[in-house]
């Protein structure tokens, strides 16, 4: 297929902020992903209170799946409108605080501890702020992302992976010149080219 048709293509903050705004969130998922619950013994890999992360996370519900399990949950997500939305649609207490690091930015932390979103740009975050990650749960991030800033994504998503850590990602197959995106195509190439 011809990918250059989407190259060109940008969505703003802005876009994805009115898409939360008008409930055009079609890519949200109330039962939770198959893939996720297929391949979990591939993400988890037999290990134990891990620290997951949600790149674009929305209010994936899977985020508590995991956090009921005993892992550590972190997300980062631009609409405050989804983070609010996750933990009032699980009946999750939390506080909220700036991240001092990123102008603007907070943090959503339920009281228990286990699941903190942060509310920023993606690009705003850094190992130094959140760590690193033994699993990556990327079900509609590298998708979302505008194609011209791919190699920005993969290499902070390299950054904040632990050595032996598990990235999990799920991709959309279509012929790119019959729909605009997003999500956007990704061919099998650029994300070995991508992620090695």
């Amino acid at each position: 297929p011809d990918v250059w048709s989407q190259k060109e293509r940008v969505v703003t903050e802005e876009e994805w902020l009115q898409k939360w705004e008008m409930g055009n969130i079609g890519f949200h998922k109330e039962q939770g992903h198959p893939l996720l619950q297929k391949y979990v013994d591939v993400l988890l890999n037999g290990r134990s209170g891990l620290k997951i992360f949600f790149p674009l996370c929305g209010k994936a519900v899977e985020m508590k799946w995991l956090a009921d399990m005993g892992h550590s949950v972190v997300g980062v997500e631009i609409s405050e409108q989804a983070v609010k939305e996750f933990f009032s649609e699980h009946s999750l207490p939390y506080c909220e605080e700036p991240v001092p690091e990123i102008s603007g930015a907070k943090m959503f932390q339920s009281t228990s501890g286990n699941i903190s979103l942060y509310c920023c740009s993606i690009y705003d975050l850094s190992s130094l702020i959140v760590g690193k990650f033994d699993g990556v749960w990327d079900r509609g991030a590298l998708v979302a992302v505008n194609p011209c800033d791919r190699q920005r994504y993969a290499s902070l998503m390299i950054n904040l992976m632990e050595k032996n850590s598990s990235y999990l990602l799920v991709t959309v197959s279509y012929d790119p010149n019959k729909h605009k995106g997003p999500p956007f195509y990704v061919p099998e190439s650029e994300i070995k080219s991508l992620f090695g």
